[in-house]
């Protein structure tokens, strides 16, 4: 059976709102990593984020789902979480939303890579050819940063692999909730961890970890966040629901081209053609990762 043309496509539309929605999160995040530690404000982000999914999850499926299920893997997912924003948001600190935004969709072929190390699966040969165009064109994006920043040029990295982690954890945890109960416990669970990373690297004396008092313009801007990016993570799931995981999928590259628009707009990050190079090469590498994925069988119709 098929859905009908109507639901496929509002879908993609529920799809492309979210998946944009994310990068606005993401460009009002770049406003204030400059202000305040990126661990102190993934932890408030997170915060607010949980305080907001645990009203939805309350008002819409009773006190009952508030109850985590499992909750040692919650917490590897809400760590997984923790590390991926925590190395985002440092990499926003110093280099193009853009650019942080392409390295971060790494995270397919890693995920691919992944579940062949620790779930047992047999990685596809598209894996293998998608993982090195993407990391090809990592190096692309990457190579004006790289003398500059030094090590640093690993933040986004670090996210990918937390992402592709946090999706070789949620298959563990498929079923055992509905989305919005298993949002809130991430976030449930991501708040302390980040909050004690936050707590640590202000005690460690490294300057871009110190936290003082944030002003309440950083605090709004957190708050906005968290509430954008539960609202962005539950479009995308009522796409999937509207159409399919395997359709909505490839709308997640929307995420990329908002981000260079906003990177240009508001940061006056304009990216060279090499840098574009690059990034169409990870692109290409997810979509060829998709592709190779997709069922080859054709669905009933009635």
């Amino acid at each position: 059976m098929v859905r009908d043309g109507g639901g496929a496509a509002q879908g993609l539309l529920f799809g492309v709102a979210g998946f944009a929605l994310l990068s606005c999160g993401d460009a009002v995040i770049k406003t204030t990593v400059d202000e305040w530690p990126a661990s102190a404000i993934a932890a408030l982000r997170y915060l607010f984020g949980a305080i907001g999914l645990g009203i939805a999850v309350f008002a819409t499926e009773g006190v009952g789902a508030l109850r985590v299920p499992r909750p040692g893997l919650q917490v590897a997912r809400a760590l997984a979480v923790s590390v991926a924003s925590f190395g985002f948001f440092m990499a926003l600190r110093s280099m193009p939303l853009a650019n942080a935004t392409a390295v971060q969709f790494t995270s397919p072929a890693l995920t691919a890579m992944l579940s062949a190390l620790f779930l047992g699966e047999r990685a596809p040969r598209a894996a293998w050819g998608a993982t090195a165009l993407a990391f090809m064109g990592v190096l692309i994006v990457l190579r004006p940063d790289v003398a500059r920043m030094g090590w640093a040029v690993g933040w986004p990295l670090l996210a990918a692999l937390g992402l592709a982690s946090m999706m070789i954890l949620n298959r563990r945890a498929a079923g055992t909730g509905s989305a919005l109960a298993m949002q809130y416990s991430v976030a449930l669970f991501a708040t302390p961890i980040l909050v004690a990373a936050a707590v640590a690297g202000h005690v460690s004396g490294w300057p871009p970890m110190q936290a003082g008092m944030p002003g309440w313009s950083v605090i709004v801007r957190c708050a906005l966040v968290g509430v954008s990016a539960s609202a962005a993570h539950l479009l995308v799931y009522l796409a999937t629901v509207r159409s399919s995981a395997a359709v909505v999928a490839p709308t997640m590259y929307v995420q990329l081209l908002t981000a260079l628009a906003l990177g240009a707009a508001v940061f006056g990050d304009r990216p060279d053609p090499v840098a574009l190079l690059g990034a169409g090469l990870v692109v290409t590498s997810g979509l060829w990762l998709w592709h190779s994925q997709r069922p080859r069988t054709v669905p009933e119709t009635e």
